[in-house]
C-alpha cells in the first residue's frame, strides 16, 4: 500500500534533478565568464608590457584564445558564459563605445571631414570586395576585413557581423587579421613620420583617415605630439560616424537579397544595440555643455569598460577560430584586406601632400 509521503518521492526527485541542472547551467555561465575575464585580464597586463603594448589589449585577447583553442581544444562545460561574452556583451560594449563619438565635434568642423571618412569607406571596402574577386577569396570574410579597414577596426566588424549573419569564426578571424594589419600599418606610420614634409595637424588627419582602429591612430600620431593625436581622433570620429548609415544600408541589402526566401532565411535581425550607439553618441554629445554632463574620468572609465568588455568578446571569438579549418581560407583575404590598406595609406599621403 502506498502513503502520501510515497506518492510525493517522484515530485522530490524531479525538484531535484531541476536544481541539479540548474546549477549546472549556473556554474557553465558563471564559468565561462570568468574564464573570459580571465583571458581579457591577462591580455590588459601583457598590453602594458614593452613591445606587447604595439598590439593593444584586444588584439592580444584574441590572439591568446585562438593559440588556447589550438593547444587545449575548445572548453565546451564553460560554452553558454562564453557564448554570452561573444554575443551579448558585445553588443553593450559597441553601445558604450557610442560614447567616444562626439557628433557635435565632427559636425563643428564642417562636411569635409564626413565627406573624406565616406570616400574612405567607400573605397575600401569596395577595393577590398573587388580585389576579392579576383583572388577567388572567401567573399563574407572578405566584405568585413573591408569594413574593418574602411570604418574603425574590430569594432565594426563586431557592428555588422550580425546584421550580415556573419559566422563567428569570420568575425573572429577578420578582427584579428584588422588588429595585425592596423598594428604594422600604424608601427610604419611612426618611421615614417619625421621624414614626411607634413605639420602636426596634417599628419594626424592622415593618421586618422587612413588607419584601422582608434588605438592605431593615437599609436601613429603620438610621436607627432598632442596636435596631431587631437586632429587624427578628429578625423577618425569622422569615420567612427560612418558605421551608422553603413549599417542601415547593410540592412536594407540584406532585406532585398533574403525576397522570395522562406520566412526563417528572410528574417533579418534588426541590431537594436545600434541604437544604443546612437543614443549613447547624442547623450555624449548634447549633454556636455549641461549639468547632466558626464565627468571626464567617468568617460574614462566608461572607455576603458568598453575596451574590456570588447576584449571578453575577443576572446569567445577567438575560441570559435580553428586554425587548421581555416588556414588557407584566410591566406586571400588577408592578401586582398593588405593592398586595400597600403593603396589607401599611399593615397592619402598623397592627397595631404599636394594639400600642403
Amino acid at each position: 500500500m502506498r502513503t502520501l509521503s510515497d506518492n510525493t518521492l517522484p515530485y522530490r526527485h524531479n525538484k531535484q534533478d531541476r536544481h541539479h541542472g540548474d546549477m549546472l547551467h549556473l556554474k557553465e555561465w558563471l564559468g565561462g565568464l570568468a574564464f573570459t575575464i580571465f583571458l581579457a585580464a591577462a591580455a590588459y597586463g601583457l598590453a602594458l608590457l614593452p613591445g606587447f603594448n604595439r598590439l593593444g589589449q584586444m588584439a592580444l585577447a584574441i590572439s591568446g584564445a585562438v593559440l588556447y583553442r589550438q593547444l587545449f581544444g575548445y572548453p565546451e562545460q564553460w560554452r553558454k558564459g562564453i557564448q554570452l561574452a561573444s554575443k551579448q556583451l558585445l553588443r553593450f560594449a559597441i553601445i558604450l563605445f557610442g560614447l567616444r563619438l562626439n557628433i557635435g565635434t565632427v559636425l563643428q568642423q564642417g562636411w569635409g571631414l564626413l565627406l573624406q571618412a565616406a570616400v574612405v569607406a567607400v573605397f575600401a571596402i569596395g577595393l577590398t570586395i573587388w580585389l576579392a574577386r579576383r583572388l577567388k577569396a572567401d567573399f563574407s570574410l572578405s566584405l568585413l576585413l573591408g569594413v574593418g579597414t574602411g570604418i574603425c577596426g574590430a569594432a565594426a566588424i563586431a557592428a555588422v557581423s550580425p546584421i550580415l549573419k556573419s559566422r563567428d569564426s569570420d568575425t573572429a578571424i577578420g578582427a584579428g587579421l584588422i588588429a595585425l594589419i592596423g598594428t604594422i600599418t600604424a608601427l610604419g606610420y611612426t618611421l615614417l613620420q619625421p621624414l614626411l614634409p607634413l605639420s602636426a595637424e596634417q599628419y594626424g588627419a592622415w593618421a586618422g583617415i587612413s588607419l584601422h582602429e582608434i588605438a592605431h591612430v593615437a599609436l601613429a600620431a603620438q610621436p607627432a605630439g598632442e596636435d596631431a593625436v587631437v586632429m587624427g581622433l578628429l578625423a577618425k570620429l569622422a569615420r567612427v560616424f560612418m558605421l551608422i548609415p553603413l549599417s542601415f544600408a547593410f540592412i536594407l541589402i540584406m532585406k532585398r537579397r533574403s525576397k522570395g526566401k522562406d520566412e526563417a532565411a528572410a528574417k533579418i535581425a534588426f541590431p537594436w544595440f545600434l541604437l544604443g550607439f546612437m543614443a549613447m553618441s547624442a547623450f555624449g554629445t548634447f549633454s556636455a555643455h549641461t549639468a547632466f554632463a558626464i565627468p571626464d574620468s567617468a568617460l574614462k572609465f566608461l572607455a576603458q569598460a568598453a575596451t574590456f568588455l570588447l576584449a571578453m568578446a575577443m576572446v569567445g571569438l577567438g575560441l570559435n577560430v580553428d586554425l587548421k579549418a581555416v588556414r588557407a581560407k584566410a591566406l586571400r583575404p588577408l592578401a586582398a584586406v593588405t593592398i586595400t590598406s597600403v593603396l589607401l595609406s599611399a593615397g592619402t599621403l598623397l592627397v595631404h601632400l599636394f594639400s600642403n
